[in-house]
């Protein structure tokens, strides 16, 4: 089993005087990125494929019809450039391909093949499992406790995250 890092395990950065609030998100944050860290290395040993090109496979599954790159750039919030490589690699492997627009011939959709479809099923049952796994450690209780937690702190978060800001009168 590796070693938990100080670059993954955030909360190694908190002490005891730190607000309660900074302790909690230093924890979640560090949750999020060993669990990341987990995927990313499962992905790499088991299927060979990298997260990004694993999320972006994940992205056309959902999106039948495809996806522009600029679409792919937004939902996975990485830049074009970025894209760009992670799409050359698929196609390279024949996972997934570029089709010309019907509406705009100077733009293309990126869908994913039918090896492309079967290799992500693959991958995604596994992926699945490996979720599964990495929460067993919470019963059933603790997990729909966590989640609808974690439900309440996101929705508080939006709320106040789009609220536009009020400006002090002098």
């Amino acid at each position: 089993m590796n070693t938990v890092t100080e670059t993954q395990d955030q909360e190694l950065r908190a002490h005891k005087d730190h607000h309660a609030s900074l302790r909690l998100w230093l924890r979640l944050l560090s949750c999020t990125t060993l669990i990341e860290e987990t995927i990313r290395q499962k992905l790499r040993e088991k299927f060979d494929i990298t997260l990004s090109r694993f999320d972006l496979m994940a992205q056309l599954e959902r999106h039948r019809e495809g996806l522009t790159m600029g679409e792919l750039s937004r939902r996975m919030m990485v830049s074009g450039g970025n894209i760009t490589v992670i799409v050359d690699q698929l196609e390279k492997e024949q996972l997934v391909q570029r089709k010309v627009a019907s509406t705009d011939r100077r733009s293309f959709r990126v869908l994913l093949t039918a090896s492309g479809r079967k290799s992500f099923a693959r991958m995604a049952v596994a992926h699945e499992q490996w979720v599964i796994d990495l929460f067993s450690g919470l019963d059933e209780l603790d997990r729909e406790q966590l989640n609808d937690l974690l439900g309440h702190l996101k929705t508080d978060i939006h709320r106040h995250h789009t609220t536009p800001s009020r400006k002090e009168s002098t």
